[in-house]
């Protein structure tokens, strides 16, 4: 049995979509019906991360789990420790590729080590993917560009690796299908390193229409931030920001080819494909 969590988030529910009909799936949310996309032979459950009862439930009969957290309130201890006792035999954890930068040391990175550490600790078999930034996050920018034809960003002339979501979850799906894995990190970036103004340039083209790129100074940034996040995680983003500035971000990896036996997807395809979220009313 295969448990995936994080269903209703941009890589879980990618990864959702491609696992095949006939392999024995559950899936766990926090609501159930917010799930798309799965198998009509996929076991849907309501679990939650704070609840032990509702992961006991959902992990039982489970040999390997894909593990999504992303509230910085707890760890992955109580998972884990519920996978432990339901004789989870490998766990395949999302992670992030700033854990492997000596200099980063924020708040979410630090999150991120922890839980890292807690699985690897666990005595089960593990596997971690540290994905670069998601190409999905300049959604974001999808209300100013919609209305005002702008995109306002930090730093826009840094670059950065990222990666298509959807080659995420087809590396999760084969780590999780698949044996070979066990212990093994697999840093996920996209083919090449990418400035906003360069993805500004792009979605102009694909549009058909002029866009105009706003630099944000930090201050801007972290009044725009603030009002969506606390005050702890808007100042990780800004150190995010700034080691991206720095370039610690623009190195290209050889995963997704070596996993996967094909390039990486590239911005213009993913930005393709998902050109509606930008286009005018």
């Amino acid at each position: 049995m295969i448990l995936v969590t994080g269903a209703t988030g941009t890589v879980g529910s990618a990864v959702v979509h491609r696992l095949a009909a006939d392999l024995p799936v559950r899936i766990m949310a926090r609501d159930p019906v917010r799930v798309a996309g799965a198998a009509t032979t996929a076991e849907i459950v309501r679990g939650d991360f704070s609840e032990t009862e509702s992961l006991r439930c959902a992990l039982r009969g489970v040999d390997v789990a894909f593990l999504v957290t992303n509230s910085l309130a707890h760890d992955d201890t109580r998972f884990i420790r519920a996978a432990q006792s339901a004789g989870v035999r490998r766990v395949v954890k999302l992670s992030a590729a700033a854990v492997a930068d000596s200099c980063a040391d924020d708040l979410i990175t630090r999150w991120q080590r922890r839980n890292e550490d807690l699985l690897r600790g666990s005595g089960m078999e593990w596997t971690l993917l540290r994905p670069r930034s998601f190409m999905s996050n300049v959604l974001s920018w999808a209300g100013s560009i919609r209305a005002e034809n702008v995109v306002r960003a930090l730093y826009g002339t840094s670059a950065n690796a990222c990666v298509d979501p959807r080659d995420i979850a087809e590396v999760a799906v084969r780590t999780l299908t698949e044996e070979g894995h066990e212990g093994r990190t697999h840093t996920l970036t996209g083919p090449e390193a990418i400035t906003a103004v360069e993805q500004t340039a792009q979605l102009a083209e694909l549009l058909g229409r002029p866009l105009r790129f706003e630099e944000l100074c930090p201050e801007q940034a972290r009044v725009a931030w603030g009002r969506h996040y606390p005050p702890a995680v808007v100042e990780a983003l800004l150190e995010s920001a700034e080691r991206q500035r720095d370039g610690t971000k623009a190195q290209v990896g050889t995963e997704v080819f070596r996993l996967l036996g094909r390039s990486a997807g590239a911005f213009r395809g993913w930005a393709s494909d998902h050109l509606s979220a930008f286009a005018t009313p």
